[in-house]
């Protein structure tokens, strides 16, 4: 077959067989470039520029067929001429003769700062070049991506009586399977966003083609609107300079095919209820983080659920129209930890917007609906912050990362005035906007501003957005000042489990939830007493009891049990097993909690965790002749908390409103 060669001095035809070594195919090419060329210089590349680049020594062994070639492909070649290279060996030995340290002694060329941090094909034969890894191929993916991508994905259909012909085991075009992105089957099923890896098999069916022994290229690409820093123009940086290679394209809006997400899954209905019951009992609006996991969605093809096992609410500021909240709070690190002990992570948020009606009967105001708006545009750019704090990573990707899995759940009124909840995402556009400063919240929550360039931190590129005016008619406008946020948003299904079976079993609403002290509701050692005796002297009531995230974190705030403590703890919380239940009880970590807990008059005398070995005062060093310093120290902490947290700083806050 014969392979075309570009180089700097003209190109090149030659005449491989694929079964021939590299090192044949290395020895014609030397016999064709010019006579000064440097050998162990030569250098392949896929693209002209910034493409994949691969010398030429490093594959000598290999065989051309092994490539992926075929005949009349073109590849890029470069190399040092030998005048390039005895200058540049000059140029070394002149800097080895003349660079010394202080006492006189000279610089070796290996220790040269200027050596090691020299990183460069142009001159090969003086450096070493070493290619990092693609991004992609060290891009630890998410557990329920990996899983995803091991299914086949295709939708079977039946057989059809009125069209198929053939016997019970045959098929034809009428009922063969069809790919999860196949759009009539998404119009039937009136899914209007594919899920994300039904996207990805569609983008990577034409962008590469196994058949062809192509080279890989990521078939995923996140948008990026803000001028290139590293323009290979050579030009000055912007803003003094600005070329059609760094700055952006313009922008052209319309409604993301595809959804990271697909369902939102409250594990309890208990856990929405009593996030609403703040709302019900001060008349404010609330703001919370949703903890949980992710999962396979069988409702959609190749689909995945956020299933919710816990929101936790941080300090906050309520009003009766918004929130105002500190980000990152106080001990949101803990809290995280926490969560991960028990298997799960952040995975959205989730706020209030409920408005009385005043009619007496438990019905609310609809505010959002297709003739208002769904989520504001303060609510967007709130949404496209988080989402861009927690990328998807993927494997897919130029940059190992592609959209967010980070949902947004609102509880507002719907069209029948009842207490609903729905559940977004933004749009991968929308994330890079807000990133790049381009659009900014207005004062009608239905409309997004596009913000005027300063022209000095801030480049603005055209943005257009498509829609059908008064004369039915598909056209193209400006989107500017200001164009609808719909074009920025992503619709989520939600629902809760037909048989629920929560990670957290505890009684709900049985031990306070934080940061609620506004309502009368305090975290403190009389209410986890009051927890951990609450069953009795059930083993089985005595295991659910702790099983609860609020509890969880609270204890952990206290400091009292260690690591290896903490995390025994953590699985008798999630997995209910007595044997290490009892191992739990054993522990010193455990004996002081609860020996603290009597001594404070926060816990019976007889409580269901109540051994053996948990009626002693603790003896083990730190513990034996201090435990009551320990107690009275555990309450001014305690104290100290609650103080700390009714005076939180507002500083660097979000506000919804």
């Amino acid at each position: 077959m014969i392979l075309r060669f570009r180089s700097p001095d003209g190109s090149y035809r030659v005449d491989v067989q694929p079964s021939d070594s590299v090192s044949d195919l290395k020895t014609k090419l030397l016999a064709l470039v010019p006579k000064n060329v440097v050998p162990n210089s030569l250098i392949l590349s896929d693209r002209p520029n910034n493409g994949q680049t691969r010398p030429l020594d490093q594959i000598l062994n290999e065989r051309v067929e092994s490539l992926g070639l075929r005949h009349g492909d073109m590849l890029y070649l470069s190399y040092t001429n030998g005048a390039d290279s005895s200058a540049l060996s000059n140029f070394s030995s002149t800097t080895k003769s003349s660079s010394i340290r202080l006492n006189g002694n000279p610089v070796s060329l290996t220790e040269d700062a200027s050596h090691n941090l020299t990183k460069t094909t142009a001159g090969l034969a003086a450096h070493d070049v070493k290619k990092l890894d693609d991004p992609w191929e060290s891009v630890v993916q998410d557990p329920v991506d990996e899983e995803l991508e091991k299914l086949d994905g295709k939708i079977p259909r039946g057989r059809d009586q009125r069209m198929c012909k053939h016997g019970p085991k045959g098929m034809c075009d009428y009922c063969m399977p069809v790919e999860p992105y196949d759009t009539a089957y998404l119009a039937e099923k009136k899914i209007k966003h594919m899920s994300f890896h039904a996207y990805l098999r569609k983008t990577n069916t034409t962008t590469n083609k196994p058949e062809l022994k192509s080279s890989y290229m990521p078939p995923l690409s996140e948008p990026y609107y803000r001028v290139r820093k590293d323009c290979p123009s050579g030009h000055p940086a912007w803003p003094v300079g600005i070329c059609t290679k760094c700055q952006p394209s313009a922008i052209t809006l319309q409604s993301q095919p595809f959804r990271t997400v697909d369902h939102v899954e409250f594990s309890d209905p208990a856990l929405v209820n009593n996030f609403i019951d703040f709302w019900r009992r001060s008349g404010c609006q609330r703001i919370g983080y949703l903890y949980g996991c992710y999962a396979p969605y069988p409702e959609v093809p190749l689909g995945v659920k956020a299933v919710v096992e816990a929101i936790y609410e941080p300090p906050q500021q309520c009003e009766p129209d918004g929130v105002t909240l500190t980000s990152p709070w106080e001990n949101e690190k803990q809290v995280d930890e926490v969560a991960a002990l028990c298997g799960l992570r952040k995975v959205g948020v989730i706020y209030t917007d409920l408005l009385d009606d005043n009619t007496g009967s438990g019905s609310v105001v609809c505010k959002r609906h297709i003739d208002s708006y769904f989520l504001s545009s303060l609510e967007i750019a709130f949404s496209a912050r988080l989402q861009a704090e927690y990328p998807n990573p993927s494997k897919w990707s130029e940059t190992g990362r592609f959209g967010s899995k980070f949902v947004t759940c609102v509880v507002t009124g719907n069209e029948d005035n009842g207490i609903d909840v729905s559940a977004y995402q933004v749009s991968n556009s929308a994330v890079e906007m807000v990133r790049a400063d381009i659009i900014e919240p207005s004062a009608d929550p239905g409309m997004m501003l596009v913000r005027e360039e300063d022209g000095k931190s801030r480049y603005v590129p055209e943005v257009f957005f498509r829609h059908i005016n008064e004369y039915g008619a598909n056209v193209q406008e400006n989107a500017k000042p200001a164009f609808p946020v719909e074009y920025l948003l992503v619709t989520l299904t939600h629902g809760f489990p037909t048989n629920a079976d929560p990670m957290f079993k505890a009684p709900s609403g049985k031990f306070p939830i934080e940061n609620r002290e506004i309502i009368g509701v305090t975290q403190d050692h009389r209410a986890l007493g009051k927890q951990l005796g609450a069953d009795g002297n059930s083993p089985e009531g005595g295991i659910s009891a702790i099983s609860d995230f609020h509890l969880l974190v609270f204890m952990r705030n206290w400091g009292i049990l260690d690591k290896n403590e903490e995390e025994l703890l953590s699985r008798v919380a999630t997995k209910l097993d007595p044997g290490e239940g009892n191992m739990l009880l054993q522990t010193s970590g455990w004996q002081t909690l609860m020996t603290i807990l009597r001594e404070s008059g926060g816990l019976p005398s007889q409580s269901l965790f109540s051994s053996p070995l948990s009626k002693k005062r603790p003896s083990s060093k730190g513990h034996g002749d201090d435990w009551r310093k320990d107690v009275g120290a555990a309450a001014d902490a305690n104290e100290r908390l609650a103080k700390r947290l009714r005076g939180v700083s507002l500083k660097d806050k979000f506000s919804l409103r």
